[in-house]
């Protein structure tokens, strides 16, 4: 009666599939049906870490091999007497037996003597063999709530090896063990359980069982992808992000924000049927493109260098660094400080006409690089000083005469074009270079100032260098980035993100500077927003979810901790930011980022050192370097979540866009 009341007070729990288990295991053995059983061995040694059983040939077939890193459960003889518990191993490599080297002495004995066939007394004595197994932990009934199952990374008590059994757990058991601690809330299938990669007898007593992982373990977590190329990094991201979109349908609680460096994510591709996120999700996503295709609904992602000046300078100079070009006066152009427009119309009248000259020149120096302008965007931001019908950069009478004469041409009526202002700042320029103490250069105030400062001489001499400089002309190669029609694109993504959507920037076809820049901006921009929501107590339950490809390129291994990606590193959590990011060598990333990241995803890594790096990094690896260096099938992966308290070797299913259903619902499909 009481094992009655106990069997009838769990029979909703989790863990009576242990028991259904083990009463089918008896019954398999009373009936002498051996091929059904799932028995592995005994229990030959055991410790808090580690445990040593003894298995035979026999008990390896039925249950289709044991295989290097597969997973099996250690039970008490007399469960009957205990709380429903297992205990999970995970087999490391073969061990020796106290009579390893009485068997190997037969065998050298029997092939000396060219035996052909073995007694069965004999053949029964050499099939048994040892397998050294880790203790990963327990599962046991949660102790606060009903119905629930419960984990722990070590174990509270153990006793003679004689009194357990180990058992290679059916499709039932291994649900429970990878999927049981994963939140029911926001989950998604990303694969099918695959405990090693030889299928050889894979089918046997074995079907598949799916593998899931939920949206609440990314969401404000760092999210890491690393392998070799070709391996299928890029297919689980996209599993990652269409995951989010399907959890979050309802609620759009996760903005998604994806630096496509290769444009997969925003166009539709052969390895994807034919379809991208993009296309998958048309009112949800958002393109933005430097190069704009046909075929893909998308914004220009673009800056226009004359309506931002105060940005885009910033932008001009890191483009410069970046390609080395580090003459004194390219760097002194590059290091000037222009006001914003917005900062420039607040000023009075009479206070605008130095830093609406200083703008004027920057505009000169574009114009005359060839970046396009659309004149009438220009004059309707009335940055023409005192007269809104030309561009009069107001210099003094005397200073433009003086100017003129010594370039031996007649004294012009002012600029009312940019071709005129590109003309006359190349005669002052020139007379300034040339004469830079000459007294006309002095305004006529009381205040003895010179009319132009060092910000505009430096911006002057860039303009019009020498005849040994190439001036302008060194910034055509960032044309790519100007379109004289561009908006603020970065408040519309902000306003994207905050509204659940997900923002595809089509990255492809472009330098690496280029992505590193629109990489950098949006980053910081992204990390301040959230930041200012915080402060403001605005962040609720709202999440922004960044992708990144190519990681080695933003997160190099230094010591730099200023940058953006070091903030995301220690503080994205606090301001609700998460971010995956991929690449192939856990060597080559921020140490910073690398000790914060939660969730892993590891495919076939070719060098010592990386499967080190990994073992160093989460001691979770230590025990399957040897399968990572060794595996290469595409998408399959060891796989670490914030839920998972171990790693689960998953094949990750094929990216497939979903199919809508007739009430406009969608469902994934396998």
């Amino acid at each position: 009666m009481k094992t009655f009341l106990e069997e009838a007070a769990t029979q909703d729990h989790p863990l009576r599939i242990l028991r259904e288990f083990l009463r089918q295991e008896a019954a398999n053995e009373q009936a002498k049906k051996y091929d059904d059983l799932r028995f592995v061995g005994y229990v030959l040694d055991i410790g808090y870490d580690s445990a040593t059983i003894i298995t035979a040939d026999r008990f390896k077939i039925n249950v289709g091999g044991v295989p290097r890193n597969s997973l099996l459960i250690m039970t008490p003889l007399n469960l009957a007497s205990l709380p429903l518990h297992f205990t999970m191993l995970r087999v490391l490599e073969s061990a020796p037996t106290p009579l390893s080297k009485e068997v190997q002495q037969t065998y050298f004995e029997l092939q000396k003597k060219s035996m052909p066939e073995l007694d069965v007394f004999t053949q029964s004595e050499l099939q048994w063999g040892a397998l050294k197994t880790g203790i990963l932990g327990m599962f046991y009934e949660h102790l606060d709530r009903e119905n629930a199952v419960e984990f722990s990374g070590d174990v509270n008590n153990f006793v003679s090896a004689h009194r357990y059994r180990v058992y290679a757990p059916d499709n039932d058991l291994l649900d429970l063990i990878v999927n049981s601690l994963v939140p029911d809330e926001n989950r998604f299938q990303i694969g099918d359980l695959r405990l090693t990669e030889c299928r050889l007898g894979f089918k046997k007593n074995q079907s598949k069982v799916n593998v899931f992982i939920s949206a609440n373990d990314l969401k404000g977590c760092r999210t890491a992808m690393f392998g070799k190329t070709r391996l299928g990094k890029s297919n689980v991201v996209k599993l990652i992000a269409q995951g989010i979109l399907e959890a979050t349908k309802t609620d759009k609680s996760v903005g998604q924000l994806i630096f496509d460096v290769n444009g997969e994510y925003a166009n539709d591709n052969p390895q994807d049927n034919d379809c991208s996120i993009q296309s998958a999700y048309k009112d949800r996503t958002n393109v933005y493109a430097l190069t704009q295709r046909a075929e893909t609904p998308s914004q220009p992602l673009r800056l226009n260098f004359y309506e931002r000046p105060e940005s885009c300078i910033g932008v001009i100079k890191s483009l410069l660094e970046k390609d080395s070009r580090d003459s004194d006066y390219i760097r002194s152009f590059a290091n000037v400080e222009l006001p914003s427009i917005e900062s420039i119309l607040e000023l009075p009248q009479d206070k605008r006409d130095r830093p609406i000259r200083k703008v004027q020149i920057y505009w000169a120096i574009l114009h005359k690089a060839g970046f396009p302008v659309n004149p009438s965007r220009l004059t309707a931001k009335s940055l023409i000083g005192h007269n809104a019908k030309n561009f009069n950069p107001q210099f003094s009478k005397p200073f433009r005469d003086a100017a003129y004469k010594f370039a031996g041409v007649d004294v012009p009526d002012h600029p009312e074009s940019l071709d005129e202002l590109v003309s006359e700042l190349e005669v002052i320029g020139t007379f300034a270079r040339e004469n830079p103490s000459d007294k006309a250069a002095k305004s006529t105030g009381s205040s003895g100032e010179s009319i132009l400062d060092a910000s505009d001489t430096a911006l002057l001499k860039f303009l019009s260098p020498n005849s040994k400089s190439s001036g302008p002309t060194i910034l055509r190669a960032y044309l790519p980035l100007h379109s004289p029609d561009a908006g603020n694109f970065i408040t519309e993504i902000l306003s994207l993100l905050d509204q659940g959507k997900t923002v595809i920037l089509d990255l492809g076809s472009t330098t690496d500077a280029i992505r590193q820049y629109f990489s950098d901006m949006l980053s910081w921009e992204v990390f301040e927003h959230q930041e200012k929501k915080f402060v403001t107590n605005k962040l609720g339950k709202h999440y922004v979810q960044l992708y990144f490809e190519e990681a080695h390129n933003l997160f190099p291994q230094n010591e730099d901790v200023t940058t953006i990606y070091s903030r995301f590193a220690k503080e994205g959590a606090k301001y609700h930011i998460g971010m995956v990011y991929s690449t192939q060598s856990p060597t080559t990333i921020n140490r910073d980022l690398l000790a914060q990241t939660e969730n892993f995803f590891i495919a076939h890594l070719s060098s010592q050192d990386q499967v080190n790096a990994l073992g160093k990094v989460n001691v979770a690896y230590e025990s399957l370097k040897g399968d990572i260096l060794q595996a290469k099938t595409p998408g399959y992966m060891r796989m670490l979540t914030r839920s998972h308290r171990f790693v689960v070797s998953v094949q990750a299913k094929k990216f497939v866009p979903p199919i809508p259903e007739s009430n406009g619902s969608l469902n994934g499909r396998n």
